[in-house]
């Protein structure tokens, strides 16, 4: 099944912007429970201001709640007490998942998102909000042999706009993708290399139509643990990741940039 448009270029852009704790301190649990599968996640972002230590973001995640013919993807409370609640329902109809996202608090803002499978190597989702439907975003993806295609697109295409456009390239070792948003005046290149079976290069760049190139970066990855990487802007990050057990992992960060050196530090236990 092809990538959803946003992850067009995730091969190589995980490589560039994932795992860098460069600022903060965060404690991260993940547990599965015996009850129907639950699994219950929590995130404590440890010391954030001199007036609160441990704000705390709680998750859970419920099969099949009390045997209801759904899925709780998320039932969430933040540090702040708002909450979020993500359904969703596989084979409504053949290659159809529903799914329904909520704060909870306002009608208006009850989010349907339909995802559709049955065509052979294509997806399309449709996301509107339940109280307006013509609020909505579409995204429409295909994949053949080493390429993958896609488009998004909001109601504003029913008034003359342009819609997002998309494609990615992979072939051996190689990566590459392409995007071209905002009505086809902002494109994000991104490719990626695997030098050896445990080192990846990457790099990535965004320009304007009429601001030419605003901004890039490259980095590499070792093990998928030890990354650094350097942008146009002259900020470089590194980024190291510790098994100390199964389960349980130290991820720590640090960033050079203009405003002098920022660190952090993320202890997950699963």
């Amino acid at each position: 099944m092809p990538v959803k448009f946003a992850d067009i270029p995730k091969e190589a852009t995980a490589i560039l912007n994932d795992d860098y704790v460069v600022s903060g301190y965060v404690f991260k649990t993940k547990q599965k429970t015996s009850w129907a599968g639950a699994v219950f996640s929590s995130q404590v972002d440890l010391f954030p201001d001199d007036k609160c230590a441990t704000p705390a973001k709680l998750t859970w995640k419920l099969p099949k709640p009390f045997g209801a013919p759904f899925t709780v993807d998320k039932l969430e409370m933040d540090k702040g007490g708002k909450f979020k609640l993500e359904a969703s329902k596989d084979a409504v109809i053949p290659g159809l998942k529903v799914e329904c996202k909520t704060d909870l608090a306002d009608f208006n803002k009850v989010v349907i998102v339909d995802t559709y499978t049955g065509i052979k190597d294509a997806q399309c989702i449709f996301e509107f909000k339940a109280t307006k439907p013509m609020d909505f975003v579409a995204e429409a993806t295909y994949t053949k042999g080493i390429a993958t295609c896609g488009l998004k697109f909001d109601a504003a295409v029913l008034k003359g706009g342009l819609p997002d456009i998309g494609a990615r390239f992979a072939s051996g070792p190689f990566f590459c993708a392409l995007m071209a948003t905002k009505g086809l005046s902002t494109f994000d290149l991104a490719a990626s290399y695997k030098a050896t079976p445990e080192v990846k290069v990457a790099a990535s760049c965004q320009a304007t139509a009429k601001g030419g190139l605003g901004s890039a970066q490259v980095g590499a990855v070792c093990k998928g643990l030890y990354k650094v990487k350097v942008a146009m802007d002259g900020s470089a990050c590194v980024s190291l990741k510790h098994d100390v057990a199964p389960g349980f992992s130290l991820l720590g960060g640090l960033k050079y940039g203009s405003k002098g050196v920022t660190y952090g530090c993320q202890l997950s236990i699963e």
